[in-house]
């Protein structure tokens, strides 16, 4: 692990924080309120969705492939949530049966994911019949000078947010994995650079 990936780790939080008290947060709250029974979430980070899951939650999995990330996810499962368990694997090579979940959540994850397509299929495979992806991600602007921008800034963004692909057509990706998108609100996320600020949030079914 580099040690930008350490300095991401430790700084995550902080760097989330103004965005999270501006409204992120609130959509974080709203959709993870409606997962429900056994449950998957990929790249758990720092664990900032641990305390937000409901009583309508059976069982939690947390997957985070990289170790600084996973190292301070397990502390914040053994304070928030200790009925929680950490598998740090990759979300394109999820180490689970088929049709082992009832909902898998992605937030902000399918940004840095090495192969996007893969990831999704392996959620889609993972999900029993009718389950649900509930998800919220910053994508490619429908803009297309914005677009451009995104674009053009991929390869410096890539370094600096440890992976993150600004530009991906996310949306587009869950579709063409073979989800059925149930809802989905665009939006941005509060106070973060125009090229990282176009987001969605919602819900999609096997």
């Amino acid at each position: 692990m580099s040690i930008w990936g350490r300095i991401f780790a430790g700084t995550y939080d902080r760097m989330m924080a103004r965005s999270e008290r501006a409204g992120l947060a609130a959509r974080r709250d709203a959709l993870l309120a409606q997962a429900t029974g056994d449950v998957l979430e990929i790249g758990g980070g720092t664990g900032v969705n641990l305390s937000r899951y409901g009583a309508g939650v059976r069982s939690l999995v947390v997957t985070e492939p990289e170790p600084p990330m996973a190292h301070r996810l397990q502390q914040h499962i053994a304070e928030r949530r200790p009925d929680a368990r950490l598998v740090q694997a990759p979300a394109e090579a999820l180490p689970f049966e088929d049709a082992s979940f009832d909902t898998a959540v992605a937030t902000l994850v399918l940004c840095t994911v090495a192969d996007q397509p893969q990831a999704l299929r392996e959620l889609r495979r993972v999900l029993r019949p009718g389950g649900r992806l509930l998800f919220i991600e910053h994508v490619r602007a429908d803009s297309p000078k914005l677009a451009k921008w995104q674009d053009r800034l991929l390869p410096i963004n890539v370094r600096l947010g440890h992976g993150c692909h600004c530009n991906r057509a996310t949306l587009d990706g869950i579709r063409a994995a073979g989800f059925d998108v149930l809802e989905v609100e665009h939006g941005a996320i509060p106070h973060a650079p125009p090229h990282l600020r176009p987001l969605i949030a919602g819900v999609a079914r096997t």
